[in-house]
């Protein structure tokens, strides 16, 4: 997974030690003031100016430094007056799931690496484990957090990149413009059959029906839905495809897909049948790119494709 950040040059810091309050503090933190505007990478580096770079990348990548009581691990996270840089003294919390994996996380936002059979939230009443429900355990044992927060989702079928808010306000921030803070969101899938144009977009409107949703070519009252599509490899029945949104309803590649005549391979309600030859939804949420919320910075989160699609056009 590659995650791409623009830099800034950093400003000289002006940095005051603070007294630790109790004695414990002292034990477990060294605590930093920051006086003037400038990137976490370069305060560390003045702060411990005997510590290589690679150091203190891997003293980010093991999660013992706080921002405002917060793990950061963003090299490039804004520091401004006022805030707190603490340097744990103890071992980062480590976190291990078998059904996601954290690829990014700061003050405001974690982004993750979902797998396919698990739920981005819970529906009505059920209570199931989710990828909500696994990173707010997360966060609670931090002692810093009560939850996460949603601003989109993924199919529990579907595999790959999402993220959730850390606070209120930037979930706020990213549902109400969230087209705006999107710049790039790319799925691979693999369908039935040969796609009879290499490259074209579906436009339809999607209505929700609860346990399905059905595509009109007109508007019927649902909500426009907009996805373009790449064929990338044919073979032995099945092509493997590249999509892009300009909208993200609910079903909305699954159902374009099946507008086309060529269902995503997998897909038991707007499959083809019941054949499916890798054991689950040949579709991948493999990249999202965005303005971050709070700093303004563009940041690319990718994940590659899996391996069990490669096979099915593998040509083999």
């Amino acid at each position: 997974m590659t995650v791409n950040a623009s830099n800034h040059p950093s400003l000289s810091p002006t940095i005051m030690k603070e007294k630790p309050i109790a004695a414990h503090a002292q034990n477990r933190y060294t605590d930093y003031l920051v006086k003037e505007p400038m990137e976490l990478m370069a305060f560390l580096a003045a702060m411990m100016p005997q510590a290589s770079r690679t150091k203190l990348k891997t003293l980010l990548a093991k999660r013992v430094v706080y921002v405002d009581n917060t793990i950061t691990t963003q090299y490039n996270f804004p520091l401004k007056p006022g805030m707190k840089v603490q340097i744990s003294r103890k071992k980062g919390k480590e976190f291990h799931n078998p059904w996601l994996k954290i690829v990014y996380e700061d003050a405001y936002l974690i982004v993750i690496d979902k797998m396919e059979g698990l739920l981005s939230v819970n529906f009505e009443r059920k209570k199931a484990m989710t990828a909500c429900s696994i990173l707010t355990n997360y966060v609670q044992r931090s002692g810093k957090q009560r939850r996460v927060y949603v601003v989109h989702r993924l199919d529990r079928d579907t595999s790959g990149i999402m993220m959730f808010a850390k606070d209120e306000r930037t979930q706020h921030t990213l549902r109400d413009d969230w087209h705006g803070f999107v710049t790039d969101r790319r799925y691979v899938a693999v369908v039935h059959g040969a796609l009879e144009q290499a490259e074209g977009t579906v436009h339809s409107w999607l209505t929700d029906h609860t346990y399905y949703v059905s595509s009109s070519p007109v508007d019927d009252g649902g909500k426009e839905s907009v996805t373009h599509y790449r064929a990338i490899k044919y073979a032995n029945g099945y092509t493997l495809v590249e999509l892009m949104l300009d909208t993200g309803r609910k079903n909305q590649i699954r159902v374009h897909m099946q507008d086309l005549g060529h269902p995503v391979v997998g897909d038991r309600r707007y499959g083809l049948d019941d054949y499916n030859p890798i054991g689950r939804l040949a579709l991948h949420a493999f990249k999202l790119a965005f303005r971050h919320p709070v700093t303004g910075e563009p940041m690319c989160f990718e994940t590659p494709c899996p391996a069990s699609f490669k096979q099915l056009v593998s040509g083999v």
